[in-house]
């Protein structure tokens, strides 16, 4: 059986059971010992110390059962104990609330990765790089020296051109150097 139950036994339950069986014990008449009612033989003398002694264990007469405990019958639980379902009841409650602190906990935990994520990036971020001068000039050279490889002369001009640039950036660096 699965069911499983306890019982308790309080001081004042031992009391008055054991007042119930002096009381018992009062009202009961002692039996008196039945002796067989058998013709009467000639007994033999014990030769030895031994029958005497089984002999004398065999002549006395049984004492009569001493007063015991009622037997206790245990009865069957009800199939529904309100205090037993209220603790199932806070039990399961308790497990939902756990399962939503849960969720609660992983969202937040995901949560918090990103906004780490995000200020890590923001922190750590290089700075935007400047864009270099005379790109335009260069990438018309280079495209330039691609289409003409038998004659690169021909890329003379976008060449100077791009020289020209060059040489007006180091003059803007090197007066905001001074």
């Amino acid at each position: 059986m699965d069911d499983a139950f306890t019982i308790q036994i309080s001081g004042s339950l031992v009391k008055q059971l054991a007042d119930d069986t002096e009381r018992v014990k009062k009202k009961t008449r002692k039996p008196k010992p039945k002796t067989p009612k058998t013709p009467q033989k000639k007994q033999v003398e014990p030769t030895n110390q031994k029958e005497i002694h089984d002999n004398s264990q065999s002549l006395k007469p049984e004492l009569p059962p001493t007063a015991a405990w009622p037997p206790m019958y245990f009865p069957i639980p009800p199939p529904a104990n309100p205090e037993l379902d209220a603790i199932r009841s806070v039990l399961q409650d308790s497990e939902r609330v756990l399962e939503k602190l849960k969720k609660q906990e992983d969202e937040m935990v995901v949560e918090v990765k990103q906004k780490a994520k995000e200020l890590h990036d923001k922190e750590f971020k290089l700075p935007q790089p400047k864009p270099m001068p005379c790109s335009a000039d260069l990438t018309a050279c280079l495209d330039c020296y691609k289409e003409n490889t038998k004659d690169p002369l021909k890329c003379s001009t976008l060449v100077k051109n791009f020289a020209d640039c060059a040489r007006t950036i180091r003059q803007q660096v090197s007066s905001s150097n001074q």
